[in-house]
């Protein structure tokens, strides 16, 4: 079960003006479930995105970027779950190129205006022909209010849907963000470590969208880990369709600053929510590392801490055995870290406890009161590096035996 995490309802993801999403079941890996889903966006939307930067990536990674480079203006999103078409070779190119032709030929589009995601299963061939079967069926389930539909029909091994939406006040104007995401293993930025869709109805040239994508990504899905896995899929995708009526030019634009905020929110919600249902997690941990020279050095530390299996598991077993943190803080590559500087507490539920000071255990710490924050299922770990005024948070998740047992069993 995901840690603090639900689902919202239909009715809590609003419809974003000019996309509209339909589903199908096309038995890509398994039968009777909708595996299927398709967006097809109005003329005149903005599209911008970041994908994985996994040397293997998969076709339709690559094929997605060739597409947005063309400036073609994009008119459709496919995404299909359960085979995810990587280590592919040029067949499984040949393949998403197939299933582009085959969106735009239904929809009377190009087919670079047509961008195609795949997740599930790597090194296995994606069945074109079934997937190509069922786009007729998603063509008629296409309505605006199929959000939450489209959270499920993205899954593979997570065990909830993902979804946030939120409406705003600009200018006078309402304005719509809705998104989706799906990811609960193989989670390790180096992008943004999952498929996420997020739209909202204000305008925005590809030239600033291109630039919000990245800086949202960087707030929020790059900002999370799992296992300490990149993907071979990872795909980020920013959608404005400019139905709102708010046009947003540049950082002189009235708003600018409180719609990008909520985008960041957004996402930053769908990312965690990625951590929460991570594959076994049972406790949901944020990696605060202030005091750094760099963001980059403090995001150093805080993914040594949250890749750790030895720390991972030790959440898992509620067992304060700490000196596996301050064993990653020091392997985590700042070279000339002074220990002596390090300070790291441990809280949950409001209350913080030192734990390390001055290169060991501080002399205030107790086992017990240690043993009390682990048990918690929300725990933050805090570190100042005694170094500067950069900060950053990392959140990541235990380990525990059902990890192991999802990952073993994934082809099954």
């Amino acid at each position: 079960m995901p840690v603090n995490y639900v689902t919202p309802a239909p009715q809590a993801l609003y419809p974003v003006a000019g996309i509209r999403l339909g589903l199908a079941e096309a038995g890509i890996r398994k039968a009777n479930r909708r595996d299927l889903t398709l967006l097809a966006l109005d003329p005149g939307c903005s599209v911008a995105g970041v994908f994985t930067q996994n040397r293997f990536c998969a076709a339709p990674v690559q094929l997605c970027r060739s597409h947005l480079e063309s400036g073609s203006g994009i008119r459709a999103l496919v995404i299909n779950t359960g085979v995810a078409n990587a280590g592919t070779g040029e067949l499984g190119l040949q393949v998403a190129q197939q299933t582009c032709a085959a969106v735009a030929k239904l929809l009377g589009v190009e087919a670079n205006q047509v961008l195609p995601f795949s997740t599930g299963v790597i090194l296995e061939p994606l069945p074109v022909d079934r997937l190509i079967a069922g786009l007729p069926r998603c063509i008629e389930d296409l309505q605006a209010d199929h959000w939450h539909a489209a959270a499920h029909g993205i899954m593979t091994t997570d065990t909830v849907a993902k979804a946030v939406s939120r409406k705003l006040e600009i200018n006078g104007t309402r304005v719509t963000l809705t998104g989706i995401s799906k990811g609960a293993g193989m989670i390790k930025p180096n992008m943004a470590t999952l498929l996420g869709f997020l739209a909202t109805d204000a305008g925005i040239p590809e030239s600033l969208l291109k630039q919000w994508v990245r800086e949202v990504a960087d707030e929020s899905f790059n900002c999370i880990t799992v296992d300490g896995d990149t993907s071979t899929n990872d795909s980020f995708i920013l959608i404005a369709t400019g139905q709102s009526g708010v046009e947003f030019v540049d950082a002189l634009s009235p708003g600018y600053t409180v719609l990008r905020e909520a985008l960041i929110s957004v996402a930053l919600e769908l990312a965690q929510a990625i951590i929460r249902d991570a594959e076994g997690a049972t406790k949901f941990i944020t990696i605060a590392v202030e005091g750094g020279l760099t963001r980059d050095e403090c995001k150093q530390v805080g993914y040594a801490i949250g890749h750790s299996p030895l720390v991972k598991t030790a959440f898992f077993a509620s067992d304060p055995n700490l000196g596996r943190i301050l064993a990653a803080i020091g392997y985590a590559g700042i070279m000339d870290l002074d220990v002596e500087n390090v300070q790291v507490w441990l809280g949950a539920g409001g209350e913080e406890i030192l734990v390390a000071e001055k290169g060991g255990r501080a002399a205030s710490y107790r086992e017990e009161e240690g043993v009390r924050i682990m048990l918690s299922s929300e725990i933050t770990v805090r570190i100042d590096l005694g170094r500067g005024k950069a900060n950053c948070k990392i959140y990541s998740c235990d380990f525990s035996y059902e990890y192991v047992k999802i990952n073993a069993d994934y082809r099954s």
